[in-house]
């Protein structure tokens, strides 16, 4: 057993030549099992929204049971478009029911979309202006930003796959500000980051700029974040026994590969002749390498508990990416008003598809990733969906909702669950709040009280 007076501190880091970096859960930092039942991993709140909603989700949807399995309770079947996620039944709750009303017009006239994005987290009705006059609502994961924020580093990541900006018309007299799903207070909305490099330097501290000089210097010298904590590192594993060597290597293994992939799509990208446009120079082409880049820092910042709550836009509702990597090359949004054309139909199902394997990779990496007395799926609470579900009509109730983990083994998985038509959304963030040991949360935008038998 480990002297008590030996034992690491759970916010170790390795520190040389301005870089720091934290530490994944270690044996040697829970020294006794009375200490290790004590400092029980934390939970880990994240909240992932896909775009212009998923076909199925709704009765009035052309294929009802595309996304919507056809049996209740336990040991359902996995609807076609969910098959991805079927290898991690025991940890999959479907919902279904579930609304965000003030997703609706209410009298506002056009602009779904932006109202889908702006409510999916605040279950609050947007004030209709293109200007800097906007109001909104506090975010669930930035409610448990507040609270869980004071244990960690940062508190809280937003990551996205498409740009947010806060200024201009973005959707039928609705500013872009309301293209930002996370907000820290009604006038303060936090626009995803989609720069892997800055999310990474972000992390693990600064690095060269976003210039094409700089970025060539970089690429030149080849010096890894990691160079630059030897030393610190070399004491560490001096004092570490060969379990914790182990974790620490496949944890540097992370990073480095992370670099890697960073790396070799600024090296793509600067031999490559592409015109002017404002575009990050580290951003892959290619989507899903893209996606499962921004994923893995995810799961690094969770494994390290830089931060405990992290939100992620797949897309952003209303825009018209192509998806040529699956042999789409017309915009989704256009053919997400299908208007009951079935060619369209088809090509909804394998994005709606697409998306949703990008969920399956996010909980094979949290399943792959150990934490404590179990792994990061285990620890955490993942909801996955949108708020929109039909978009050729932009109805905002039967919304695409799944739930993942079990958060320290409180929530059981392999059920579909289905609440009373238009439950609403904000509910579900109620009781993950709870489970997660926040302070009892009385409600917040359209909330009407907590799920039963979650």
């Amino acid at each position: 057993m480990i002297n008590l007076n030996h034992a690491l501190p759970r916010r170790t880091f390795l520190r040389g030549l301005g870089a720091t970096m934290a530490l994944p859960l270690l044996d040697s930092m829970v020294p006794t099992f009375t200490a290790r039942a004590a400092s029980q991993s934390p939970v880990r709140l994240g909240y992932v929204y896909t775009p212009n909603g998923i076909i199925g989700a709704s009765n009035k949807s052309p294929r009802p049971f595309m996304w919507t399995p056809k049996n209740a309770g336990a040991n359902f079947d996995f609807s076609p478009t969910m098959k991805a996620l079927e290898p991690y039944r025991e940890y999959v709750n479907v919902f279904s029911g579930m609304a965000q009303v003030n997703g609706r017009a209410l009298g506002d006239g056009p602009g779904d979309h932006a109202r889908a994005t702006a409510t999916f987290l605040t279950g609050v009705h947007p004030f209709k202006t293109g200007g800097a006059d906007f109001h909104l609502g506090i975010s669930a994961d930035q409610i448990a930003a507040k609270e869980f924020g004071k244990y960690t580093q940062l508190s809280s990541l937003e990551l996205g796959l498409e740009a947010q900006p806060l200024a201009g018309n973005c959707d039928s007299g609705y500013t872009c500000a309301y293209m930002s799903m996370s907000w820290r207070s009604p006038s303060s909305p936090l626009p995803a980051e989609i720069n892997p490099r800055t999310v990474f330097e972000r992390l693990f501290g600064e690095g060269d700029s976003t210039d094409a000089a700089s970025r060539m210097a970089r690429l030149e010298n080849q010096k890894s974040v990691l160079d630059y904590v030897t030393s610190s590192l070399s004491k560490l594993q001096s004092r570490l026994g060969a379990g914790d060597k182990r974790k620490i290597e496949e944890y540097l293994d992370a990073v480095r590969d992370i670099e890697r992939r960073i790396q070799l799509a600024e090296e793509q990208n600067l031999t490559m002749q592409l015109p002017q446009m404002d575009r990050p120079s580290s951003v892959p082409d290619d989507y899903a390498q893209y996606a499962k880049l921004m994923i893995d820092m995810q799961v690094v910042a969770w494994q390290t508990d830089m931060t405990r709550i992290a939100s992620f836009m797949l897309g952003r509702d209303g825009s018209n990416r192509a998806y040529r990597e699956i042999g789409i090359s017309d915009g989704h949004h256009s053919i997400s008003h299908h208007q009951g054309d079935a060619e369209r139909v088809e090509k909804l199902i394998k994005i709606d598809e697409f998306h949703t394997a990008m969920f399956a990779y996010m909980l094979k990496k949290l399943k792959e990733t150990p934490d404590g007395d179990g792994t990061l799926l285990d620890h955490s609470l993942v909801v996955f969906g949108s708020s929109l579900s039909e978009s050729n009509q932009h109805t905002h109730d039967d919304l695409p909702i799944v739930l993942a983990g079990t958060g320290n083994g409180q929530v059981k998985g392999n059920r579909h669950l289905v609440f009373p038509k238009e439950t609403p959304l904000n509910n579900l963030f109620l009781n993950m709040f709870d489970v997660a040991g926040m302070p009892h949360v009385e409600g917040f935008g359209d909330s009407t009280g907590r799920l039963t038998n979650l």
